[in-house]
């Protein structure tokens, strides 16, 4: 084999074995995706499958305590569509009813959507961006009626 002819298998296999890294990468950053979205956009969603970050208003008076103490239910709503959410863990400090958290985990076949992580907002101004976004256009809605 001429020179040539290995450098050019040497830059082949150097690109095939980069595209293959890429391709590993790729993959492994599609299985720990996760979308965040709103109520709405979660009741509206086909994809039971995907891990979702969901973010809303817990309702007031939603709240619920299994007897264990450890398993809770609540209702994230985004003024126009509710989502009931379970949850099995401790629940944070600033988590409260009527105010903002935002859940992660997948919606389940029978309509709940089974949380593994739970977050309350850290201050009054705070609030994810798609939540706070859909809270204004259900107001709007409202307004109109």
């Amino acid at each position: 084999m001429k020179p040539r002819q290995k450098r050019l298998v040497l830059v082949a296999a150097g690109l095939a074995l980069l595209a293959l890294a890429a391709w590993l990468i790729s993959s492994a950053f599609q299985k720990n995706l996760v979308f965040s979205v709103t109520p709405t956009e979660v009741l509206a969603s086909a994809d039971r499958a995907r891990n979702l970050r969901m973010g809303g208003l817990v309702e007031k008076g939603s709240l619920r305590r299994d007897g264990d103490g450890v398993t809770v239910d609540f209702i994230i709503t985004d003024l126009a569509q509710r989502v009931p959410v379970r949850y099995s863990g401790i629940l944070p400090d600033l988590f409260k009813e009527g105010k903002g958290a935002v859940v992660q985990g997948k919606l389940g076949a029978d309509g709940v959507f089974t949380a593994t992580e739970v977050l309350a907002k850290h201050d009054e101004n705070y609030m994810p961006p798609d939540a706070a976004r859909a809270l204004k256009e259900a107001a709007e809605a409202k307004d109109k009626k």
